[in-house]
């Protein structure tokens, strides 16, 4: 049985009035997602400048280093350590009360490092010299949460086990543990290393690391040099400062991109360029670090050769505001497996430790700081590889002209190293 739809031109313009219904709805909807996607970009660019405008504090002189970083140097009142809540009342302790006895051992065949904006001028006292921080600064990271921060999965050790295996974190370090300590020292060398990706690093430093009793939670103060592509947009060595006190989740973050660190120097921008740099087989550069607590105050401070550059506040921490429980020394890559092969970004030099003086990175003059506030050499230490066919250390003799030593490094993937 049939059912009469009307006739044909009534059919006809019912069914292009639907169609035009249909489009126009259609029409809407894609508008609307139109809309929604404008306004996402919007609130991203808000963001954005939201997060630009809290790090970069107001400038008294800007410099335009030949590295293409802009410094900035700002009023050292106005710098971004005094955003935290735990820092509003904070009075600036601009020297440290007491420096640790003890000699520093210098190679006469290493030569002084300076950084790439000393050549462009120079910050007025009363100010800190600071990194400009760029709008692709920002995009390049995974989050705006993350900017500036390192992964959670950087973690060396959990309570219990001496290490932690990352998938993708890999290290050759020298370490010590089982006993209080107030701080650490080494003259750590520079290398422009190979860094394949741009979501990887290669770094070299020093980890004062404490984990409170019956928790998993990890405060740790590092500092040293990185190659680090995501946080700068560039692969040149830098020197770095980091510091969490939640196990790399949200407390924390490198140099002065979150409020935390303190600086006092109107000469060292932490996060700037390196140079000059070690030679393969030739002249060898590095610099000299010391982290320590300051009887008098409580506060970590960091000198880089004779420079005071400036501190972490024992407030703003918890189990290391009394000490530090375990200290290392070493190399740290990202390994993030493009492919599904192992990486070739480099530790160190890319040599590894076998390969000696002028080839192979190095640590020298390595030390604690004691409960007296002396330095010390560490009567023992642990060596540790997580991949030793691809990067290794080898702990060397104590001498007086390097102390207590050791190379690392190595080029990632070889022949033996492929995942």
């Amino acid at each position: 049985m049939a059912y009469k739809l009307g006739n044909d031109k009534t059919w006809v313009l019912s069914v292009v009035c639907f169609l035009l219904s249909f489009a126009t709805t259609m029409a809407g909807q894609d508008k609307v997602g139109q809309a929604t996607i404008g306004n996402g970009r919007f609130i991203e660019e808000l963001e954005v400048e939201k997060l630009l405008e809290k790090m970069n504090k107001p400038a008294v002189k800007s410099i335009k280093s030949h590295d293409g970083d802009v410094i900035d140097c700002v009023h050292i009142l106005n710098q971004p350590a005094f955003d935290h809540p735990k820092l509003k009342n904070h009075n600036i302790q601009m020297r440290p009360t007491f420096v640790p006895k003890g000699r520093n051992r210098r190679l006469a065949e290493s030569k002084p490092i300076a950084q790439m904006w000393n050549y462009s001028g120079s910050c007025p006292k009363g100010t800190v010299p600071i990194r400009r921080i760029t709008k692709e600064d920002i995009l390049r990271a995974s989050s705006f949460q993350q900017f500036g921060k390192k992964d959670n999965k950087t973690i060396p050790y959990l309570s219990g086990s001496l290490h932690s295996r990352t998938d993708n974190h890999e290290y050759a370090t020298a370490e010590v543990w089982g006993d209080e300590y107030y701080g650490a020292n080494a003259f750590i060398n520079i290398w422009k290393t190979k860094v394949q990706q741009r979501n990887e690093f290669s770094l070299s430093q020093i980890w004062i690391m404490n984990q409170e009793d019956g928790t998993n939670n990890v405060e740790s103060i590092e500092a040293g040099w990185q190659i680090h592509p995501m946080l700068y947009g560039d692969k040149k060595p830098r020197l770095f400062a980091y510091w969490t006190s939640d196990s790399y989740e949200r407390i924390g973050c490198y140099n002065l991109q979150c409020p935390g660190f303190v600086q006092v120097s109107n000469e060292v921008v932490v996060g700037g360029t390196l140079q000059p740099l070690s030679v393969d087989g030739g002249s060898q550069y590095g610099i000299s670090l010391l982290i320590w607590k300051d009887q008098g105050s409580g506060n970590w401070w960091m000198k880089s050769g004779d420079t005071d550059v400036g501190y972490w506040p024992a407030s703003i921490f918890d189990s290391l505001s009394e000490s530090a429980s375990r200290i290392k020394w070493g190399g740290e890559v990202i390994n993030k497996k493009s492919n599904g092969k192992h990486t070739t970004t480099e530790m160190g030099s890319g040599y590894f430790a076998r390969a000696g003086f002028g080839k192979a990175s190095f640590f020298k003059d390595i030390s604690v700081v004691n409960g007296n506030n002396n330095l010390e050499t560490p009567n023992y230490f642990n060596t540790y590889a997580s991949n030793p066919m691809c990067y290794d250390i080898v702990l060397k003799d104590y001498s007086d002209d390097w102390g207590a030593n050791f190379y690392y490094g190595g080029p990632g993937r070889n022949p033996f190293c492929q995942i």
